[in-house]
């Protein structure tokens, strides 16, 4: 160890107290070259960790010797330095150095883990102190590195939704609705032995494995490249082992979900912001980016499929995963389509009483090999088939109707229910649509209804079950006069006869226009949820959209269960959303008859604010495509009446300005769907995350790749574009026309090869 001359040191520091100071100085100088660093411990100023000196060179002893030989120096060395540390007031304890290079290896491990938890322990600095101490003795002394080292593991924090490539495509499956289709897939495969099992309605993952540890967790994305959840995966997600004994590389997929117990008892835990359905918070919380708020969530991965290189794994699909320690989706083995039927009909007999979400059933040839063999065509593999269930009805009473305002003044008739389970979930309320609805299905309260579900669409009650039976009790559903909230007098619009309020200043409009305002379609205020803006109006802070823009966090921690945390994340939200723009400033105003189409069309046909808007008179909006002399007024009438809140929003800094992404779009080169005129129906979701997409932003899309986009289906129509839980009334058309109806999970990936997505 080098010291400087005591003759260039100040008279002072050669005193035998400043000689300490000294030399304790470069004491711990010297010991951070090697790769150490001291740690602040209570009442000690620093503990030195002292690591065995190096072995001298195998060819001058034998490698026994050279390690007694290393020990011995290595006490002695200890003794010499802790002799001289507590002469300098430096606190020394010999620990080996792999040790504490398994004991730091650990501590990153679960300070990690409690991070993705959303509960860390320790401040990031904090965190990166532990890191830099493991990495500088990991370089010190490379020979005792852990295995596995963390430092090294795929799914650190800094690659958190990082794109990966899948090795092989996951694909979408192909999908039946009748018997016929399950003997056909049969037919295709004879002899083979088929399993069937659930079809999950949750997010599709892809779990790796090399050498037997956890590498990687990849969403399916689009089917090609998905994002890297790992540290999430490992955190929040039953299921998945740490580690496997097989050799090589294991893919295992299968899907993530929320069980419907965790789901019940998170809502319960949190009533102010509740989750919608198990599928989206299933997806929501592996797309989070802050995992702080998705820490109380508990998700469960069912394996499905496997694939091993090295093929050390036995033939039979259900056997395999078992045996490798995964948790697999009630697999059933069927020898004939007779068979495969009473396992599909029982599944969805029994689709209630199971603890996750599922929309059908799906067939699998159970033999991995054959299932390779069979090959896969475009978009799907040939091996397997989704059968996909009816929309679920329920039988339930009606036990009052209350007419709900909308945010246009809509007063909607809502049936509230004795609880029933249907589609999912548990439904306690669904819509009636409007008076002569219920005139025509002739509801009254108290009757035994029809509740019908499919999917994410709202739960609506479909008609009675038997009038016959009804034992007098029942009532009339009369509607009201008046507005329920102002008690002002209501109007009737349309064939329909639906109820409006015209008060502007009827207090559950403006809590309903609020809430749209802040909705995704809109400005997107994520963080500040409906129950907030509720009791923020009725606390006079909120009563237009631009006074979201005068909060402050000081104002919202005046509110009870509003912490540091939760107010930071409102106002980062509240700022984010200044950029809206004209398109979705205009659906956030909630302007009657004016749609998201219109906003749409009136950013193409050239209008650059809301203003513009506003100020054009109604030839100039009449002469925009789709835009009718009705829609015009309404756009004048409301426009002109909010002009005090378009300057309030321009003065607390939000754009009404369109955006570039609103003007009309670029059609891609080589645009697939150029020259064609195509019509969206059902629930569009975006195969790479499972989220439901809004129409309008596939449409979009659709315009991109050269579509012409129309809203109903006629003669000219090329083709007919499916989501979920399509309705009859579409299709009879494209079939009455000779439309070509097609898949969206067709139309995105021509979206995708087109780079259009």
């Amino acid at each position: 160890m080098f010291f400087p001359d005591p003759a260039q040191a100040p008279a002072e520091r050669l005193a035998p107290q400043g000689f300490r100071a000294l030399f304790r100085h470069w004491l711990l100088i010297a010991i951070r070259r090697r790769g150490v660093v001291p740690l602040e411990l209570e009442n000690v100023r620093h503990t030195v960790i002292l690591t065995p000196a190096r072995p001298p060179r195998p060819h001058l002893r034998s490698r026994r010797n050279s390690r007694r030989v290393a020990a011995v120096r290595a006490e002695r060395r200890a003794g010499v330095v802790s002799v001289l540390c507590r002469w300098a007031g430096v606190a020394c304890c010999a620990v080996d150095a792999g040790e504490r290079i398994q004991e730091l290896a650990d501590q990153v491990v679960a300070l990690r883990d409690a991070y993705y938890r959303g509960s860390p322990k320790v401040a990031d600095a904090e965190y990166d102190g532990v890191e830099d101490e493991l990495r500088g003795l990991i370089e010190a002394n490379p020979e005792l590195a852990p295995d596995p080292n963390p430092l090294e593991q795929v799914g650190s924090p800094v690659v958190l939704h990082a794109p990966v490539r899948h090795s092989r495509p996951m694909l979408s499956l192909e999908k039946a609705t009748k018997s016929e289709q399950v003997v056909a897939f049969f037919d295709r495969f004879p002899g083979q032995s088929v399993v069937v099992m659930p079809k999950l309605d949750g997010l599709s993952l892809a779990v790796v494995y090399e050498d037997g540890r956890l590498a990687r967790a990849v969403t399916r994305g689009d089917g090609t490249t998905g994002d890297d959840v790992t540290p999430l995966v490992r955190a929040l997600t039953g299921g998945i082992p740490e580690r496997l004994d097989a050799p090589g590389r294991v893919e295992v997929r299968g899907e993530v979900v929320m069980l419907r117990s965790t789901f019940a008892a998170y809502n319960a835990a949190h009533p102010d912001k509740p989750l919608i359905n198990p599928r989206n918070a299933a997806a929501g919380t592996l797309r989070a980016k802050d995992p702080a708020t998705v820490a109380e969530r508990r998700l469960q991965f069912l394996a499905f499929d496997l694939h091993t290189d090295p093929d050390s794994a036995e033939s039979d699909l259900d056997g395999a995963l078992r045996t490798l320690g995964f948790t697999a989706a009630d697999m059933r083995h069927c020898d004939g389509a007779e068979a495969a039927q009473e396992v599909i009909s029982e599944i969805e007999r029994r689709r209630n009483d199971l603890d996750y979400d599922l929309d059908g059933a799906v067939l699998r040839l159970a033999d991995r090999d054959a299932y390779a063999a069979a090959g896969t065509r475009s978009s799907s593999p040939r091996g397997a088939l989704a059968f996909k269930f009816a929309a679920e009805e329920k039988t339930t009473v009606l036990s009052d109707v209350v007419w709900d305002v909308g945010k246009t003044g809509k007063i909607a008739p809502v049936a509230w229910l004795e609880p029933v389970f249907v589609g999912g979930t548990t439904v306690t309320r669904a819509t009636l649509a409007n008076q002569e609805v219920i005139r025509a299905r002739g509801i009254r309260i108290g009757d035994t209804v029809l509740v019908r579900r499919a999917g994410d669409v709202i739960p609506f009650v479909a008609g009675v079950l038997d009038a016959a039976k009804r034992t007098g009790a029942e009532t009339e559903i009369v509607p009201p006069a008046t507005c329920p909230s102002c008690a002002q007098p209501l109007t009737e619009q349309g064939n329909s006869r639906e109820l409006f309020c015209t008060n502007v200043s009827c207090p559950a409009q403006t809590v309903r226009r609020l809430i749209h305002w802040a909705s995704r379609a809109a400005a997107d205020i994520d963080a500040v949820g409906g129950v907030w803006i509720e009791r923020l109006a009725e606390a006079g802070i909120l009563e237009h959209p631009s006074d979201f823009y005068r909060l402050d966090r000081e104002r919202l921690l005046e509110f009870d269960r509003i912490g540091e945390v939760s107010a930071t994340r409102m106002i980062d939200s509240i700022d984010a959303s200044r950029g809206v723009g004209l398109r979705r400033a205009l659906i956030g105003l909630a302007i009657p008859m004016a749609s998201d189409g219109t906003a749409a069309r009136l950013c193409r046909a050239g209008f650059g604010s809301l203003e513009e808007v506003a100020d054009a008179g109604e030839e100039a909006l009449v002469a925009v495509e789709d835009i009718g002399p009705k829609v015009a007024a309404s756009l004048i009438e409301h426009l002109t009446r909010l002009r005090p809140e378009l300057e309030r929003l321009r003065e607390r800094g939000v754009s009404l300005d369109v955006r570039e992404e609103d003007l009309p779009p670029v059609v891609a080169a080589g645009a697939p769907l150029a020259g064609k005129t195509v019509v969206v129906t059902g629930a569009i979701s975006d195969p790479r995350s499972g989220e439901k997409v809004p129409r309008p932003t596939f449409q979009r899309l659709c315009e991109k790749a050269g579509a012409t986009i129309a809203s109903s289906v006629s003669a000219s129509t090329d083709l007919l574009v499916t989501g979920a839980d399509v309705g009859a009334s579409k299709l009879t058309k494209a079939e009455k026309h000779g439309v070509e109806v097609v898949d969206q999970g067709e139309i995105w990936q021509q979206l995708i090869d087109a780079n259009v997505v």
